[in-house]
């Protein structure tokens, strides 16, 4: 049975064409563009293990792992041969595991990422049998952007620490990034991180801020360092809440590649979630970092219309590979902490940033208190890192926990207490409006610019009904992938 359709003549796509997840091109070229979503995912997931302080090697072998287990699992639901998408380290459980390390180092780690990954699971379970309904009620976009923007915010501190080592190699590095992303177009520009990186690292060598004696020492060849997990309450109660990012992340990519090929395939979010849950599941057994689908694979299918599923099994077969060489890993291993510190401070900055795009695309409207306080309070929970600990110290829930259960149960209460109190006879759009003046003669009704139409939204009395408003609510857009990293 031929399981991908070769796309005319294998070698050529020609203008206004697609590759679809079921086609693919000659194996040469697919061959080629699996290699490159390997080089799109590398510069962020090869960064989060070196943060966390896990086995880059390790961390590298289960995101493929992880692929090959999210395209099998996606299988069915009118997608033959699986979603194309990757598997990679996610940025949400840098913070957590930072702080679960405190208490028992990468073991305790590992299985709250174990835990996390199990939970996971049985969402995607349940919204694989009834829908995704219940997920899109509990975190509508101002929650899904309030959470993501706190991640990043939470880590500032740990971007500062590292940067604070060794600041003219952070410097470097943050300048490597800047101009790479902006002087260079097309796929130079999409590894900017990975070229600043570079830069930096070359500037620590130069000061003599780096050891090759670990790397001198490790094979070419061999299997990665494996760790088991050591289970005990407080970095489960820590890691755990990272669930909700992975849940806003997946249904994010999920809908970006909806978008890209034409299809509607909310009817695999669970598959997608159950996917992810096993993969973090199995790297949380073996000493991996919890996975989760990436923007910047995204990002190299828009740019080649090349959907094929076949790129992303030849991506996680070279990452399985990548992960079978030590010395690569000891290599990695020598980044100075100025360099983490330059990326880390644009990193984590983008994870704040794109929570406020989340906000944006979809035109939440912070005229409406009801958005609006509940994403404060989440904000500066995270910012600040809340803690709240109790059972003498052993359970404990840090900044990211407390900040996302905070903007969740503050939206969910003020919304039903909102229909008692000053709204109860009209309540306000969840979403900016349009205000659109009466068209002139001969000219038609234009909406205005996202801008003007999230700066000029006028709010109804809350006293009185709206009746008549020529103002009128939209629809939101799919939310935006809100990070890869």
């Amino acid at each position: 049975m031929v399981l991908w359709k070769v796309h005319g003549d294998g070698k050529h796509i020609p203008p206004n064409e697609v590759v679809a997840p079921e086609e693919r091109l000659a194996w040469p070229q697919t061959i080629g563009l699996g290699i490159q979503h390997v080089l799109a995912m590398f510069g962020a997931t090869f960064i989060v293990p070196v943060l966390i302080g896990f086995p880059p090697n390790t961390t590298i072998f289960f995101s493929g792992i992880g692929t090959l287990i999210f395209l099998l699992v996606t299988i069915g639901r009118g997608q033959r041969l699986g979603l194309p998408s990757y598997l990679g380290s996610s940025f949400a459980f840098i913070s957590p595991v930072l702080v679960a390390e405190q208490h028992g180092g990468i073991p305790s780690a590992l299985a709250g990422i174990l835990v996390a990954g199990a939970v996971f699971f049985v969402v995607g379970v349940l919204v694989n049998k009834w829908g995704s309904g219940f997920i899109q009620w509990l975190m509508p976009p101002a929650v899904t952007g309030a959470v993501v923007a706190l991640i990043g915010l939470n880590l500032a501190s740990s971007a500062f620490t590292n940067f604070d080592k060794q600041p003219w190699t952070g410097f470097a590095t943050l300048c490597g990034v800047v101009l790479v992303t902006v002087v260079f177009r097309g796929f130079i520009g999409r590894l900017s991180i990975l070229v600043g990186v570079a830069f930096g690292y070359l500037i620590g060598w130069g000061q003599g801020q780096i050891s090759f004696t670990a790397v001198k020492s490790a094979a070419w060849v061999g299997l990665p360092h494996f760790n088991t997990p050591h289970f005990s309450m407080r970095p489960i109660f820590l890691i755990v809440p990272v669930v909700i990012v992975l849940i806003a992340e997946n249904t994010g990519h999920i809908k970006a590649v909806a978008s890209m090929t034409g299809r509607n395939l909310d009817r695999s979010l669970g598959r997608g979630y159950m996917a992810d849950g096993l993969a973090t599941m199995l790297a949380g057994i073996g000493g991996g970092s919890g996975t989760t689908t990436y923007a910047e694979n995204i990002g190299v299918m828009a740019a080649t219309k090349v959907y094929s599923t076949s790129a992303y099994y030849v991506a996680a077969v070279v990452a399985i590979a990548f992960g079978c060489v030590p010395k690569f890993g000891a290599l990695i291993s020598t980044l100075p902490a100025g360099v983490l510190g330059g990326a880390g401070t644009i990193l984590y900055g983008l994870i704040a940033v794109l929570g406020g795009r989340i906000w944006v695309e979809n035109r939440v409207n912070f005229n409406n208190p009801v958005n609006l306080i509940p994403c404060a309070i989440g904000l500066i929970a995270g910012a600040g890192n809340y803690t709240l600990t109790f059972d003498h110290g052993n359970v404990s829930f840090n900044g990211i926990a407390m900040g996302a259960f905070g903007v969740i149960i503050a939206y969910q209460l003020m919304r039903w207490l909102s229909t008692y109190g000053v709204f109860h006879d009209t309540q306000p759009p969840a979403y900016a409006v349009w205000v659109t003046d009466q068209p002139t003669e001969g000219a038609s009704a234009q909406p205005p610019d996202l801008y003007t139409s999230l700066t000029t939204t006028t709010m109804p009395d809350p006293n009185q009904p709206t009746g008549g408003a020529s103002a009128q609510p939209t629809d939101p857009p799919p939310a935006a992938p809100p990070f890869g990293s």
